[in-house]
């Protein structure tokens, strides 16, 4: 039986590897080939996802170098499987001993124990957000493959705690997203976020907020009906992420408080010819399939489950103790997340898109 560790249909992933073991790597299996692959750019996503990039983050110091170990040849995929591996170089295992012991409230340290019957105490082996080098890498690729059909895909941090900004989806770019370490395109907004984070470190604790993402030049037309509708896997797509508590595309919840007279996303032609709607309540899908406007979604990202203050929790036997965690860890994942959750939004639509040239060729 599937243990999890594999994500998609026609681009398949399969991603390896723990926090504090010799590193992590992915296996993308149904890559084209002669794609031409850009090493370089895969780093520059890596190194927006790296720990140790700004005072905002864990000071965790890892290089998130590349290495491509097949599926290359001069620059050129193969077709056959391409892997790639992220070394650790940075783990202090010693910062975990008394979690061996005791389970930390709010990680998976106790359900991997009930699942396995063992874990990876440092770190949180395959349950750290750690693992998602590996996503990265491949949505990486992923985005190399979209891009000459158009597809341009862009997160950013819209909400820190109760502090909001305001974005325009349909015209933000990289260069405003990362104009600062906080990751928010909308300054006053970022300028508080920032304030936020700062306080929230200095009193041991942490924030949690909402990452928006936009998918601009989706044609109509990906995604499969019923089971592997499109809006579906995005979805489940976001929520396989370390600390995803929520998920909303188009109007989401917001949506529930419409009249539909008020909701239903009406055709219209489209200038130069074609289909488009008037609004877009919708996110860019109907019935699970792509309706060539922009798709919008919405993640919510819980507080960083550890906080440099004493918890109460029990051990193994079930008695109760006291943990005060020690380590480096992310006051707010946020920052970093915003290249995961593009990430994953690009292995959903590269998956569709060979999904849907092998429909209508």
């Amino acid at each position: 039986m599937a243990a999890g560790n594999s994500f998609g249909a026609a681009f398949r992933v399969t991603t390896f590897g723990e926090s504090h073991g010799g590193g992590l790597g992915v296996v993308i299996d149904g890559c084209p080939p002669r794609l031409p692959l850009d090493v370089p750019a895969i780093e520059r996503e890596l190194a927006r996802r790296r720990p140790g990039q700004s005072h905002l983050v864990t000071a965790r110091d890892e290089a998130d170098q590349v290495e491509i170990l097949s599926g290359v040849s001069d620059g050129l995929t193969l077709g056959t499987p391409l892997a790639m591996l992220v070394r650790n170089q940075d783990a202090r295992s010693k910062d975990y001993a008394e979690v061996a012991s005791a389970y930390r409230p709010s990680h998976a340290d106790y359900t991997y124990d009930a699942k396995f019957g063992i874990r990876a105490v440092a770190g949180g082996g395959r349950a750290s957000a750690r693992e998602t080098v590996a996503r990265v890498a491949a949505g990486a690729v992923a985005k190399q493959l979209l891009a000459p059909l158009g597809v341009e895909i862009l997160a950013w941090v819209d909400e820190v705690g109760e502090i909001p900004a305001t974005v325009d989806a349909l015209t933000v770019t990289l260069a405003e997203v990362e104009r600062e370490p906080v990751r928010c395109p909308d300054p006053t907004a970022a300028a508080a976020m920032t304030a936020c984070i700062e306080a929230v470190r200095k009193a041991g604790d942490s924030v949690g907020g909402v990452i928006r993402a936009v998918a601009r030049g989706v044609p109509a037309g990906w995604g499969e009906p019923v089971f592997d509708k499109l809006d579906a896997d995005l979805a489940k797509a976001m929520l396989s992420l370390p600390a995803v508590k929520g998920f909303e595309i188009g109007s989401g919840f917001a949506g529930t408080r419409l009249r539909g007279s008020q909701h239903n996303d009406a055709f219209v032609p489209r200038a130069g010819g074609g289909i488009s709607t008037r609004t877009n309540f919708s996110g860019g899908v109907q019935g699970g399939i792509s309706n060539g406007e922009p798709i919008l979604l919405r993640v919510a990202f819980k507080p960083t489950a550890t906080i440099l203050q004493p918890q109460d929790t029990v051990n193994a036997a079930g008695v109760a103790t006291v943990l005060a965690p020690r380590g480096r860890h992310d006051p707010c994942v946020l920052p970093r997340a915003v290249p995961i959750v593009e990430a994953m939004m690009a292995l959903v639509l590269a998956d569709h898109f060979l999904r849907q040239r092998a429909t209508r060729g």
